[in-house]
């Protein structure tokens, strides 16, 4: 099946893993029958729907398990219910590496501002600024306190969460100025998201925040000797949760399945939904197909996408191997669309060979195999046998290396 270099690399480029389906996109496949019963848009829309009070709900999941591509069906299924949602990826904003509480408020007040600059009055937050500007001046340099204005003020804070990302040196500093004042800052906050909500657009009855990516903050043990996952979702939840309006935070899965999980419940008030993988194998390990088939249908529309007269069976040479690529996947969509991507980059013309598809398996085992301790492989090999984890560090954080699948 000769293919013109155009067309390989379009088929190339429309399995990439790193872009969530916006919703209602036709490669978009609903997966719930094969995932459990869970459904986002009843677990957590149908929360802020019917709810009296302002919520806060926690959404885990593996990363790259398409998490984003639900949250943006969610903000969708919101937006046509009447409530106005700010959606943002928090990695433009937050260093996984490297996170802590305050930087999620920096990174909520900057997405509130560019979103709903034209229809509150920014002036609480403005004098928050001015208030703090001396303990911030230096790390914002080029901006005076003279030219500190309503129209600079997006900008300003696009700046300083900026610094927190990208700039180690002043990262610190950022957080030992604004630390102390995030009561304030909160309080100024809710004052300009108190008066949006007054003006929302037309049709709009309810603000809901949608912070993304939050999942991949790196689990660090602190020198309490607990992890930074406690202290931003845990000791900092009264904070996390003051915001007036409807929330919705990604989370660790490893913080999901630990041992503070019943304080995550009476925190905020309901259990973290989690997005589990596509079931592609039974417990007892054996093929699962209509797993399997739904795999084989999130290919099939992202090829129908270049063209629609193309199988994806038809693009290997042997059926047995698109079969394989189903199981090796794991039901991760991300482990999925990358195997394809790579396997279609060693490939001159289809169908891809089995040979082709061994590589692109085998470097990703790799990869995996890297990841993995030396003292982690019996715990590994416990968890193919039992489906069970037992509570404690090492399996958190196999499961947040995706070494481990829920």
């Amino acid at each position: 099946m000769a293919q013109d270099f155009g067309t390989l690399k379009k088929i190339y480029n429309v399995f990439d893993p790193f872009r969530p389906l916006p919703a209602g996109d036709p490669a978009y496949v609903d997966c719930g029958e094969v995932r459990g019963d869970g459904d986002i848009l009843v677990e957590v829309g149908r929360e802020i729907l019917y709810s009296d009070r302002m919520t806060c709900q926690l959404y885990a999941g593996h990363r790259g398990a398409g998490k984003s591509t639900e949250l943006l069906r969610l903000q969708k299924f919101l937006d046509d219910k009447g409530c106005f949602v700010v959606y943002f990826a928090t990695e433009e904003d937050i260093e996984p590496e490297d996170a802590q509480y305050t930087d999620i408020l920096l990174a909520c007040t900057r997405r509130l501002l560019e979103a709903l600059k034209d229809n509150a009055d920014p002036e609480p937050l403005l004098t928050w600024l001015k208030d703090r500007w001396h303990d911030l001046k230096d790390v914002v340099p080029n901006v005076s306190l003279e030219s500190l204005d309503v129209e600079k003020e997006i900008p300003l804070f696009a700046k300083i969460t900026a610094n927190l990302r990208t700039e180690p040196s002043l990262r610190h500093k950022i957080r030992q100025r604004v630390d102390p004042h995030t009561t304030t800052l909160i309080a100024a906050l809710n004052q300009f998201i108190k008066d949006a909500k007054r003006r929302l657009p037309s049709g709009y009855t309810q603000l809901v925040v949608i912070a993304d990516n939050l999942d991949r903050i790196v689990p660090i043990v602190q020198e309490d000797g607990r992890s930074n996952h406690e202290h931003i979702f845990l000791d900092r939840s009264e904070q996390l949760k003051a915001l007036d309006c409807h929330l919705i935070y990604t989370v660790p899965i490893s913080l999901v399945y630990s041992n503070r999980a019943t304080d995550l419940r009476d925190i905020y008030g309901t259990d973290a939904q989690v997005l589990p993988m596509i079931m592609v194998q039974t417990p007892d390990n054996q093929s699962y197909q209509r797993g399997i088939d739904k795999v084989k249908e999130v290919l099939q529309k992202r090829v129908s996408r270049v063209d629609s007269n193309l199988s994806i069976l038809d693009m290997f040479e042997q059926p047995e191997a698109l079969h394989q690529l189903c199981l090796m996947s794991g039901g991760h969509v991300r482990n999925l669309l990358l195997l394809m991507k790579e396997a279609i980059k060693y490939t001159d013309a289809l169908p891809i060979s089995k040979k082709v598809l061994q590589r692109s398996i085998s470097e990703t085992r790799i990869t995996y195999r890297n990841t993995v301790y030396a003292d982690e492989w019996q715990a590994l090999a416990k968890v193919y046998h039992s489906k069970q984890i037992e509570n404690d560090e090492r399996h958190r954080n196999l499961l947040f290396n995706r070494c481990i699948l829920e």
